[in-house]
């Protein structure tokens, strides 16, 4: 074990902290996590967790719905700087002008959104839970409801797809996902590793989805693998996963389906920043009240909603 991360863990226990990683961090970072999940067990493990200090080493909208769900703990992010360009690309402002085109509108926000559109927002939901989000709101409201999904048109289009339900897509999308896993990798990760299954996560284009096995979350693709009586798996989505699955299922084989499909985001937290927010109690997230309680009901409404 190496001497950082020997620190990293006695002050974990000094300050009774909890870490928290996703899926798509560095291979150290998960030796240090008390925890490794997608954004929706992330989710569920911050409201669950009893520790009154907890580090979340993901990006910045994961530790803000941290801090939205616990609003009396110290909500840790390692680096500041660790965004999702996906959530840039919907603001409130932005999202109450697309409203307004709309008699009956109801937003479900993708939970890779800033607070500020959460609290401008209905409902919220993972990739894991979209679909089911989606038909619970069909449920609720009458047929006039004009639903606007938020931010990931890929994701949008997926859910379009498998619930057979018109919606509104605004045009966002995943940098990593939609502009480097292309079409032409996967069908030639599919020629090389013809037994293989392609799992993908619905923020990959379209006819990357036509050509996969299956579509599913970074969670939903652990799972599936546990259960799979296939040996060989394409996986596309960021490559962070991969040094999960394969300390999962150590007889499986898994090919990225490029390896382009890094995001530099989630790669800016490093162990030396894990050491210092804990050392210094630093980069805590403070939500504001008002944004906060208004955020807090449509996060808790996707929490309700089984994937």
């Amino acid at each position: 074990m190496s001497d950082i991360v020997q620190k990293i863990n006695i002050l974990k226990k000094e300050k009774k902290a909890l870490v928290l990683a996703h899926t798509y961090q560095r291979p150290e970072i998960y030796d240090i996590a008390d925890f490794v999940g997608d954004s929706l067990e992330l989710s569920k493990q911050a409201t669950q967790a009893k520790n009154d200090i907890i580090v979340l080493c993901g990006v910045y909208f994961m530790a803000e719905t941290a801090s939205i769900l616990n609003p009396q703990k110290k909500i840790l992010i390692p680096d500041l700087k660790a965004g999702c360009p996906m959530a840039d690309m919907i603001t409130v402002e932005k999202l109450k002008e697309f409203k307004s085109k709309f008699k009956k509108p109801i937003v479900v926000s993708y939970v890779n959104t800033s607070a500020a559109v959460k609290a401008e927002s209905d409902i919220c939901c993972t990739s894991s839970n979209a679909v089911n989000v989606v038909k619970k709101v069909v449920e609720n409201f009458d047929k006039n409801t004009d639903i606007i999904f938020t931010p990931d048109r890929n994701l949008g289009r997926y859910i379009q797809k498998v619930s057979g339900i018109k919606i509104n897509i605004w045009n966002g999308f995943c940098p990593t996902h939609n502009n480097f896993i292309l079409p032409e990798y996967v069908k030639t990760a599919k020629n090389k590793y013809p037994k293989a299954e392609v799992l993908a996560h619905p923020e990959c284009r379209p006819e990357v989805l036509d050509l996969a096995d299956y579509t599913l979350s970074t969670g939903g693709m652990c799972e599936h693998i546990k259960k799979s009586p296939s040996e060989e798996f394409i996986i596309c989505t960021e490559t962070g996963i991969l040094h999960k699955l394969k300390k999962d299922n150590p007889s499986g084989n898994f090919y990225p389906a490029t390896e382009l499909s890094v995001c530099p985001n989630m790669k800016k937290i490093t162990l030396a920043k894990v050491y210092d927010v804990l050392v210094n109690m630093k980069n805590i997230i403070f939500v504001q009240d008002n944004i906060r309680k208004r955020a807090y009901s449509p996060i808790l409404k996707m929490l309700k909603i089984n994937a």
